[in-house]
């Protein structure tokens, strides 16, 4: 997918708008600091340590662009709990040329909120298509957590597509994770875009994907060698014994 047909190009913060820098969400060292994001490439990942906004970041591009907060796709509306914040009423989105055909929003910590959602809609269908039918043909309740989440990898998106995943590895084992990133060019080769916040240095490793930090000083764009994630990973099972020497206090 070249750079000039991807369907999120940037986003910056109304700064100017922004009622103060002392409250949530706009005291987050991240936010605080945020002028303009650019998309380059159709595989974006944003990284840090927990509580630096990545998610909160992330949730913000999404509802702006127009997902439901508590994710699934562009129609679903359902509010389960309003715990969103107010980001998106100050993110100012680019849109491409070429608009997508598909889209979906994922987010580990209210996925079964979605899950929930597609079988109530399933029952008011019904007799008819299902909505499940998009998701591999089986309630997503009635599958593990892992299993869910690849169903909607695997069946739901559909190429031609921005998605938009919040710490998808967080059901995921490291073979999935893998899978994961054949499924991911897959989509790409379809003319996909995809923005991901995430822990996991497997899925970093996706080639060519920008890879951005957020720290106490902002956000800032790294390689993957460069990020803590791979560093600690690496070391550790580098030198496991060692590491668990000094970690548990063992001489």
């Amino acid at each position: 997918m070249e750079n000039d047909k991807l369907y999120l190009r940037h986003m910056e913060l109304l700064r100017n708008k922004v009622p103060s820098f002392r409250s949530y969400p706009f005291h987050l060292p991240v936010i605080r600091s945020l002028e303009r994001l650019e998309f380059r490439n159709p595989v974006t990942f944003l990284v840090g340590e927990n509580g630096s906004g990545k998610s909160t970041l992330l949730e913000g591009i999404a509802t702006a662009w127009g997902f439901n907060p508590e994710g699934g796709t562009l129609n679903f509306s359902f509010n389960t709990r309003s715990s969103h914040s107010i980001l998106y009423e100050y993110l100012r989105i680019a849109r491409g040329v070429k608009r997508p055909k598909d889209g979906f929003f994922l987010r580990a910590e209210s996925y079964y909120n979605v899950a929930s959602y597609i079988d109530e809609l399933d029952e008011q269908l019904s007799p008819g298509p299902r909505i499940r039918d998009s998701y591999g043909g089986k309630s997503l309740h009635e599958q593990s957590h892992g299993e869910s989440f690849f169903a909607a990898f695997m069946h739901r998106f559909g190429g031609r597509g921005l998605y938009i995943l919040d710490e998808p590895e967080a059901a995921l084992s490291p073979l999935r994770q893998m899978s994961l990133l054949v499924r991911m060019h897959e989509l790409v080769c379809s003319e996909s875009q995809f923005v991901i916040a995430t822990h996991s240095p497997i899925l970093m490793s996706y080639p060519g994907a920008d890879i951005w930090l957020l720290e106490e000083e902002g956000i800032r764009k790294v390689a993957l060698e460069e990020t803590e994630h791979y560093a600690v990973t690496k070391a550790f099972m580098n030198d496991r014994e060692g590491m668990l020497r000094e970690l548990l206090g063992e001489d």
